[in-house]
């Protein structure tokens, strides 16, 4: 078990005594204060990737990713305020809104990315949260989907009481909500929905036995703290997420947060570095904002522990590398689709 969970002083020393301890014995979670979070931020950049390699090793094939293809079923027109979405009714951004996709359309969606090597099919619907009339035919896709034998993830925003026990038994595997970032940054993105409502989303999830897919998104402007406040939100949880994507703010015209300082790429390292350490048996995704990313920054994700990551052109709005582009850089890795 990570000893640095229990100090409640870190120094550098002994933070990197404690992680080499015994990573593959932590199995249970270990409570991580954002103090502690923050000196792993602070360790330097070789340092921290050494650990974040050492943890990786013990619980994960070092040259496996595993790989998921989102699509956007219903876009544009959401009543919320996330000052980083494109798809806000409220926002003069180029994405129109759009009517919910008919089944055939999905499964069609569904079949390419199995042939392009994707496990897992992510169907995401730019709603506050789905009606009982939204829900019924994506219940319908769900079940289609996973009869093909993928793996099935929905991001539908907040469910009421009863609505995850009916994504259950479709045949939902994987719940998207994220946290996006620390408590104490939250309102400055986002003031239409509140922390908790988040947080209530993931217990519904939790409380009928769907993974959680939850993380966050880096480079809106907070702080080295915050950032390490999200980790300490998602690490903390009494079940991690199986699940943490780790977004990079993809900048779009039109919306709040466009013209934000832009993050720098070793940063965005090591926040997947320490999302590997405190989050060890977790898959930490490598997410939105590719695109903007070298090659040599996405390998150096993989190097910190990411171990997973959204394959196609297209992430509902905004741009990703294409499946080809994704499977040379794999091949001149020597990195395997888990």
């Amino acid at each position: 078990m990570l000893e640095t969970a229990t100090q409640s002083i870190i120094n550098t020393d002994n933070l990197k005594a404690s992680l080499t301890h015994s990573h593959a014995e932590s199995n249970t979670v270990n409570r991580w204060s954002v103090e502690q979070i923050v000196a792993l931020f602070e360790l330097p950049f070789s340092d921290l990737m050494y650990q974040a390699q050492t943890v990786h090793r013990a619980n994960f094939n070092p040259n496996a990713v595993q790989v998921s293809t989102l699509l956007s079923i219903k876009t544009g027109g959401c009543s919320e305020d996330c000052g980083y979405c494109p798809q806000a009714a409220r926002y003069h951004t180029e994405v129109e809104s759009e009517p919910l996709m008919k089944l055939d359309e999905v499964i069609a969606a569904a079949q390419e990315a199995k042939d392009n090597g994707a496990s897992r099919f992510c169907m995401g619907a730019a709603w506050r949260g789905p009606k009982q009339r939204d829900l019924e035919p994506v219940l319908k896709m769900i079940a289609e989907v996973k009869a093909m034998g993928l793996e099935t993830c929905a991001t539908l925003g907040m469910l009421k009481e009863g609505q995850a026990e009916q994504l259950k038994d479709a045949g939902l595997d994987y719940y998207n909500h994220n946290l996006d970032t620390a408590p104490e940054f939250y309102g400055e993105v986002i003031t239409t929905r509140t922390y908790q409502d988040r947080l209530d989303t993931l217990d519904r999830v939790r409380s009928v036995d769907i993974n959680v897919c939850s993380g966050g998104i880096i480079g809106m402007g907070e702080s080295r703290n915050q950032r390490a406040g999200l980790l300490a939100q998602l690490a903390n949880m009494e079940r991690p997420p199986e699940s943490v994507p780790i977004n990079l703010l993809t900048q779009v015209e039109g919306t709040p947060l466009h013209g934000t300082e832009e993050l720098d790429p070793f940063e965005f390292v090591r926040t997947i570095a320490a999302a590997r350490i405190t989050m060890p048996n977790s898959f930490v995704r490598l997410s939105a904002g590719r695109q903007s990313m070298s090659e040599g920054i996405q390998a150096m994700c993989f190097l910190a522990g990411a171990n997973s990551i959204f394959y196609g052109e297209k992430l509902l709005t905004t741009a990703n590398p294409e499946a080809s582009t994704d499977k040379n850089l794999f091949a001149r890795l020597g990195i395997n689709k888990a």
